[in-house]
């Protein structure tokens, strides 16, 4: 009989996976507090059924899951088994109360909130609880020198600050760019620490969150728009600091009528730089500094290689789009020597590289799991 009813029980589990692949929502009782969570387990197999709550998975809250980017951070991390999304009920997800309860029972916590609720959110770590990660999406701590900075990119320092950190703030989208393109010129003593410099970058809409997705999804709006004209845009310290130029840049941001995607332009002359670069030497500092990253990617040098490898839209164009839904970011290095200039190029998508797929990429490292799981 015991028999007949584990493989009536087996059937049941079996079938159940096999036709559907939504998530299955259950409790999971937290034993230090009797608080009952809810989690999502989305494993198609029987075998990850059994074993989506294993002891080796871990329980991660996202804080604002039902915004832009918590959306896209739960869409990265509901594929895995390694992962536990734990989720309080839609009523209770912003009660105070509740919040605490899951912030301090997650092994990581992702906040996908406004900078003044981060700030509140991340107050509320215990202060025995040494074991949570947080990773905050906002610009509330980026220049915070007791949060670690979450470009793993940077440096193999920052990697390994990272793999260690408790604090980590999620750089901005045009910052993810811009400094990625100027730092490792300032490492390689090309581009002098205190150069003026300029970065013109344009965006898709999702970046301004559900209200303007709205405006461009459903009502008539302009299509391309600048901003930031009072020069006091919020990303702008971390350029300056991250890229270790110590010069605030002006920033020039814009917006247009696609979705997903960013292109961030940095126009450079030579004047300015060490003596004797040129556009390949520009290119080569750049490329040696990103030879072993998984997610960025130097293209060819100078725009008729770009031109050939099939990289420009009619053969003149940098489309943005690209890299939707993607942790990737594409540099280019335009140049004509000749006039002794340059343009710098960063390409990726501003809710992957620059927000969301950033987010799963620290997480990952700091709870020491593959770099690329997710992404």
């Amino acid at each position: 009989m015991i028999c007949n009813r584990n493989i009536l029980l087996t059937f049941l589990i079996t079938s159940a996976s096999a036709f559907t692949s939504f998530p299955s929502p259950r409790r999971i009782r937290n034993r230090a507090s009797g608080f009952a969570f809810h989690s999502t387990s989305t494993s198609t197999s029987s075998k990850s059924t059994s074993t989506s709550l294993d002891a080796a998975a871990k329980k991660v809250f996202i804080d604002g899951e039902a915004g832009t980017t918590g959306l896209q951070v739960r869409d990265r991390l509901s594929k895995r088994d390694d992962i536990e999304i734990i989720s309080p009920p839609s009523d209770l997800r912003k009660d105070e109360e509740t919040r605490k309860k899951f912030i301090n029972e997650a092994d990581a916590v992702i906040l996908c909130l406004p900078d003044d609720a981060s700030i509140e959110a991340a107050s509320w770590v215990e202060a025995d609880n040494d074991r949570t990660v947080l990773i905050d999406a906002s610009t509330a701590f980026r220049v915070d020198d007791t949060w670690t900075y979450g470009f793993p990119e940077l440096s193999k320092e920052q990697r390994e600050a990272l793999q260690s950190s408790k604090r980590i703030s999620n750089p901005g989208c045009y910052p993810t760019g811009f400094i990625g393109l100027t730092r490792p010129l300032v490492n390689a003593g090309i581009l002098p620490a205190g150069t003026p410099l300029t970065v013109n970058a344009i965006s898709g809409y999702s970046g301004g969150g559900k209200g303007l997705m709205t405006i461009f999804e459903e009502e008539e709006h302009e299509p391309w728009s600048g901003y930031g004209f009072a020069l006091k845009h919020k990303h702008i310290p971390e350029m300056a600091k991250y890229s270790n130029l110590g010069k605030e840049p002006i920033f020039q941001p814009q917006i247009a009528n696609f979705d997903q995607g960013m292109l961030v332009s940095v126009p450079l002359h030579y004047a300015w730089l060490k003596e004797g670069t040129t556009g390949q030497k520009i290119h080569d500092a750049i490329a040696k500094h990103y030879e072993e990253s998984e997610f960025i990617t130097v293209m060819p040098a100078g725009e008729d290689a770009v031109r050939d490898a099939g990289l420009l839209e009619r053969g003149g164009f940098l489309r943005p789009d690209t890299l939707k839904n993607t942790n990737k970011m594409e540099m280019f290095v335009f140049y004509n020597d000749e006039a002794g200039q340059a343009v710098l190029c960063a390409r990726l998508d501003n809710l992957g590289k620059g927000a969301s797929g950033a987010a799963v990429q620290n997480m990952n490292i700091a709870l020491g799991f593959d770099e690329k799981a997710g992404l």
